[in-house]
């Protein structure tokens, strides 16, 4: 894999890494409502929105959904796989998530939670992911994989989706 288990971009990586996702996910980056959700959401995603979370005082639903995300993103690319962690106009990371966050090992870059900035998680591939969106205060899991794993488990925590492949849900 690489030496160490989290490994900060180096700038031409980081530049690649972010001119791709600008392209293949459309990005638009705003705090103006009118124009998210910020990215082209796949076909094969979710969102939801993470009002539930604003009536949590002890984190519960909060650490339940990121134990949540992480896992299934670290069963997606296997023992052997990485993740990138990309925090918009900041340090983002190369790691393997299953040498992080147990005992004796380093903490996971970020979190699925955006907290004030816009936090990815992409497979290298960019097939599966989480983009958490801090203006809208939504989070998008994409990859089918991912969501067969984690959609059920997200819905418990946060209700019912916002949107389904970009396409809002629910009543209008």
């Amino acid at each position: 894999m690489m030496g160490d288990p989290v490994a900060e971009l180096p700038e031409a990586e980081y530049r690649r890494v972010w001119d791709r996702f600008y392209t293949d996910f459309g990005f638009r980056p705003s705090t103006n409502s009118f124009t998210w959700p910020s990215i082209e959401e796949p076909v094969g995603s979710v969102t939801w929105s993470l009002a539930a979370l604003d009536d949590d005082p002890g984190d519960e639903r909060l650490d339940r959904l990121v134990a949540v995300v992480r896992q299934g993103l670290a069963s997606c690319v296997g023992p052997q796989g990485t993740l990138l962690a990309l925090d918009w106009q900041h340090t983002s990371y190369r790691f393997a998530p299953r040498e992080v966050g147990g005992p004796g090992q380093p903490a996971w870059p970020l979190s699925p939670y955006p907290d004030g900035d816009y936090y990815i998680y992409l497979s290298e591939d960019f097939r599966c992911g989480s983009f958490g969106h801090p203006w809208e205060e939504s989070l998008c899991l994409f990859g089918e994989e991912l969501l067969a794993v984690v959609s059920a488990e997200v819905d418990e925590v946060l209700g019912s989706p916002i949107r389904r492949a970009g396409r809002a849900e629910g009543p209008a």
